[in-house]
């Protein structure tokens, strides 16, 4: 076993100097895995990482990556639909599955003398799915369904789609990942398996084991399972159409009847987080808890809720873990007879003030110290963890991009800082959105409370 495990794989390298070890291997066949050691519960979490995402597909197809996500549970020759789940479930595990932009996860969490059952059913289904012809119309009907729910039902999220069509007018980025309904509607068998054949390969795959294993039960299992799996030699490079260079601020107006409480968001186009060169995104990471991080402690909370009282929420979001450039989000819900010229007259001073106070030290301490804590507390999260090495892994980074993140973070000067807030905000790459409550209001007792806007990147289950 030991000889024919040596062929299998291509490269091996172990991280020990974390609380939780980390070994890192690739199959012979381009599997790349990934197996952080937790052994202070029998629980393992297996999770397989595609990189392909809705910002790999076609246009005139959006919704593909999501469809199949939801077909992949339709069943293989050995396996009937749906039987996946049940096992897992008969077993005291769980398991989902979801897509985003640059991938597709699918994961299980189960008692750890499980892991060779779920890695078992998780290996056929990467090379021998089988849809019948009429669950691919049923399943279309769901996600159909999911997308009225989740996005035509919810104005923050109708209003997101907007704005990042409006951001994005090339890049896939602009396209939502559950898809536009139009092309949804026209999905058929033969398109989700056209995406299956051209993705679902263990050369275009990451496996991420976290929890009570050893990387040699792992490796065993894997060239088990994994190994004998076939490459496929037709994968396309992850070449997407660019955004063009934007030249002016651009603004829209959202009205719907269902929005309690007006608010301002607004965008900017911003780098994203590149392999062996995070700096700049780390110092974005930084600029985005020094703004809006705390609401009490935050520049945007003290001055526009606690001193001006201009506002009743604020929010700052960045997300680097991108392959193509990404966006910097800011939000003002303002208070009681504060309209939103008058909000967005406030987040302009307020940012305008920080460039001429400059850090306060004692905040910027405040973060650096919250940054040290979360790395500590992540080393007690081991589905955490293997989040964070499969969706950098199936983003094009490598371990050692995520092993130097923390320190790199750390490494951030306020004047870097500074000097990615000057690059960042400039008007003429901005999306500036009023949203107002259109139509004759409900009342009071019938009235949703109100929802703060979301600043977290697209993810479909």
């Amino acid at each position: 076993m030991r000889t024919m495990l040596a062929g299998l794989f291509l490269t091996a390298t172990a991280f020990g100097a974390s609380a939780a070890p980390v070994t890192h291997f690739t199959l012979k066949n381009g599997l790349e895995a990934v197996v952080i050691e937790d052994h202070r519960a029998p629980v393992v979490v297996q999770m397989v990482w595609y990189r392909a995402g809705s910002a790999d597909e076609v246009r005139g197809k959006s919704g593909i990556a999501h469809y199949l996500e939801h077909l992949m549970f339709k069943g293989t020759d050995t396996l009937a639909a749906g039987e996946l789940s049940k096992v897992v479930a008969a077993n005291g595990g769980s398991d989902n599955a979801f897509t985003s932009y640059d991938y597709t996860a699918y994961y299980q969490r189960i008692a750890a003398d499980r892991l060779e059952l779920v890695m078992k059913m998780e290996a056929d289904r990467m090379r021998n799915l089988r849809i019948s012809p009429d669950d691919w119309k049923t399943e279309r009907e769901v996600i159909l369904e999911e997308r009225a729910q989740r996005t035509d039902s919810d104005p923050s999220a109708l209003l997101s789609e907007q704005m990042r069509a409006a951001q994005f007018l090339n890049s896939p980025y602009g396209t939502p990942v559950i898809g536009w309904r139009q092309e949804m509607e026209e999905l058929t068998r033969e398109d989700a398996l056209a995406w299956y054949r051209r993705y679902y390969a263990p050369n275009d795959a990451v496996l991420v084991v976290a929890g009570d294993v050893t990387p040699d039960q792992v490796k065993e299992l894997a060239a088990k399972y994994y190994g004998p799996l076939a490459p496929s030699a037709d994968i396309p490079p992850r070449l997407r159409p660019q955004e063009p260079p934007q030249l002016a601020a651009r603004r829209m107006v959202f009205r719907d009847a269902r929005i309690a409480q007006p608010y301002v968001m607004r965008s900017y186009l911003a780098p994203e987080r590149n392999p062996g060169d995070q700096k700049q995104a780390a110092a974005l990471t930084i600029l985005a808890e020094l703004l809006g991080g705390n609401m009490a402690t935050s520049v945007l909370g003290r001055k526009l809720v606690f001193e001006a009282g201009d506002a009743i929420h604020v929010s700052a979001g960045y997300d680097g873990m991108s392959i193509d450039q990404t966006t910097f989000t800011l939000a003002v819900m303002p208070a009681k007879d504060v309209d939103l010229p008058s909000a967005e007259a406030a987040l302009d001073k307020a940012l305008a003030d920080f460039f001429t106070d400059g850090i306060d030290p004692a905040q910027f301490e405040r973060i650096r110290t919250q940054i040290r804590a979360s790395q500590i507390y992540e080393q007690d999260d081991t589905e955490a963890l293997a989040q964070r090495y499969g969706e950098a892994l199936a983003s094009g980074f490598s371990v050692a991009d995520v092993e130097a993140w923390p320190e790199v973070l750390m490494s951030v000067t306020p004047e870097d800082v500074i000097a990615a807030a000057t690059a960042l905000f400039d008007p003429a790459r901005s999306v500036t959105v009023f949203a107002e409550t259109a139509g004759t209001a409900a009342p009071a007792s019938a009235a949703p409370a109100p929802v703060a806007p979301a600043l977290t990147p697209e993810a479909t289950q």
